[in-house]
């Protein structure tokens, strides 16, 4: 069955008066309503204005009524909360698998900066072979040398903040992990 957007409407409106007879029902004005009611279906018999056992037929009657449809439109409501507890669950598994592929990235570049690491430190060790080796050049090459071996230095200090926040984030992530 097709909808159209006028049915669509139509539902729609028809939605929303449900919903608003649901919060009514739930309300503090519906149980006052209600009990004054009660009262005066109860007190109409009393002052003889109505036969008792014909108030009761009327009052189980509408009483029953209003059980029908309220257990209709307690039954919308399941439905809708069922409706959003759905969309929530997949909203979690989305962020799950972003979490996870989050997680595998920082996992690379970790081993990524391990290598890099492990290059630095070779080259290090290249640079003082070749200061050893060449005791005799001028102080020119010698001031490269340094000059790399500081640059060196350096990216090792980045490459560990690096490390660092790798770490953290990793901490990040079993948390969130640990929340769910």
């Amino acid at each position: 069955m097709k909808i159209t957007e006028e049915n669509q409407e139509k539902l729609s409106v028809l939605e929303k008066i449900a919903n608003g007879i649901i919060w009514w029902v739930g309300s503090i004005p519906s149980l006052i309503l209600h009990t004054i009611f009660f009262i005066v279906s109860f007190a109409l018999p009393l002052f003889g204005l109505v036969d008792f056992d014909k108030m009761l037929l009327v009052l189980t009657t509408v009483v029953s009524l209003e059980a029908i449809y309220l257990a209709i439109f307690i039954q919308m409501s399941v439905n809708k909360s069922s409706e959003h507890i759905e969309d929530l669950k997949e909203d979690v598994n989305e962020i799950q698998e972003d979490i996870d592929e989050i997680q595998e990235d920082i996992e690379e570049i970790s081993e990524d900066l391990d290598e890099i690491s492990e290059d630095i430190d070779e080259i290090q060790e290249d640079i003082e072979e070749i200061n050893e080796d060449e005791d005799d050049e001028h102080h020119s090459d010698r001031a490269r040398t340094v000059m790399l071996k500081s640059k060196v230095t350096n990216n090792k200090n980045d490459i560990k903040n690096l490390k660092d926040k790798i770490k953290e984030l990793e901490g990040l992530i079993e948390s969130l992990k640990k929340e769910e």
